[in-house]
């Protein structure tokens, strides 16, 4: 009796391991679903899997250009003309380095950008330069429009903001819709109301302003009055609303990069103004511009 209950014993002490090792290799097998277990060196060392492509790349190798006269380099060169060889986006000019020389090199940035900006668009006109813009197929697109929408005869002329959000939508859609992995940088809206402070301090470029330049914001440029000061404040405050529009639909979009108001805030002085219109960036404000473009475009976080 006592020898058959040592057989028992022994024979359950030997299920109990087989058992065991069978739940072993399933939980090895467990690991990855229905796949094997991992194997070799990056088993034994624990080696993470490989990290997926980021989203952003900090080094496309082609550039189109969307906007208004801002990138057309209009007044830079020459007086109510337009010098794209300045533009800050894909200017060939070694006074400038612009975005595209910067990102692909001068001789690279002649054969791979492109502008397609016009002097005088408004935010309204974009989605016809971003569908002629993606012909290229460009790996990033720049984006800075809205000084027009706010430059009006009146400020009842302005676009409404509903109006400029739902341009900028059709815009960004347009790209999309033909080319989903593009990038793109969205420039703010330079603060007018700044221009004007510094513009009016020059005897010429109030003469060129009576042309017609910004109305809203630079007519009769010396007036102090409550009626001026209130029109002034008034574009000021929709150029503000206009760029919390682009920061808010670029974020929508994960291929998408606003400079957060750098161009806003930038405080550009005499020697960045043209020296005809003491209003549009000259050949040195158009290199500060790429140089704020550049370092949102390369850095490693938005």
């Amino acid at each position: 009796m006592e020898q058959a209950t040592r057989r028992v014993a022994r024979a359950r002490a030997v299920a109990a391991v087989v058992a065991a090792a069978t739940l072993g290799v399933a939980g090895c097998d467990a690991v990855g679903g229905g796949s094997p277990a991992p194997s070799g060196t990056a088993a034994k060392e624990g080696r993470p899997s490989p990290k997926p492509t980021p989203v952003w790349d900090t080094g496309p190798d082609s550039v189109a250009a969307v906007g208004d006269s801002i990138t057309t380099g209009f007044d830079a060169c020459a007086v109510l003309t337009d010098c794209p060889e300045v533009s800050w986006a894909t200017g060939g000019s070694e006074q400038v380095d612009s975005l595209a020389v910067r990102l692909l090199g001068r001789t690279q940035a002649a054969a791979r950008s492109w502008n397609y900006a016009v002097t005088g668009a408004r935010m309204a006109d974009l989605p016809g330069q971003m569908a002629r813009a993606v012909r290229r197929s460009p790996e990033l697109v720049t984006v800075m429009a809205g000084a027009n929408d706010a430059c009006r005869e009146t400020t009842a002329a302005m676009t409404p903001v509903a109006d400029f959000r739902a341009d900028f939508r059709e815009t960004m859609r347009t790209l999309r819709e033909a080319l989903p992995k593009a990038q793109v940088y969205v420039a703010s809206v330079p603060d007018l109301k700044r221009l004007w402070s510094e513009g009016r301090t020059n005897a010429l470029g109030k003469q060129v302003w009576k042309l017609g330049i910004c109305p809203s914001m630079l007519a009769d440029a010396d007036a102090m009055d409550a009626a001026a000061t209130q029109r002034r404040e008034t574009v000021h405050q929709r150029v503000r609303e206009y760029n919390e529009v682009l920061e808010e639909v670029c974020a929508e979009d994960r291929r998408c990069r606003s400079d957060g108001g750098a161009v806003h805030d930038y405080r550009f002085g005499t020697g960045q103004l043209s020296r005809w219109d003491w209003f549009h960036p000259s050949i040195d404000g158009q290199s500060e511009l790429a140089g704020i473009a550049h370092r949102t475009v390369t850095a490693q976080e938005p």
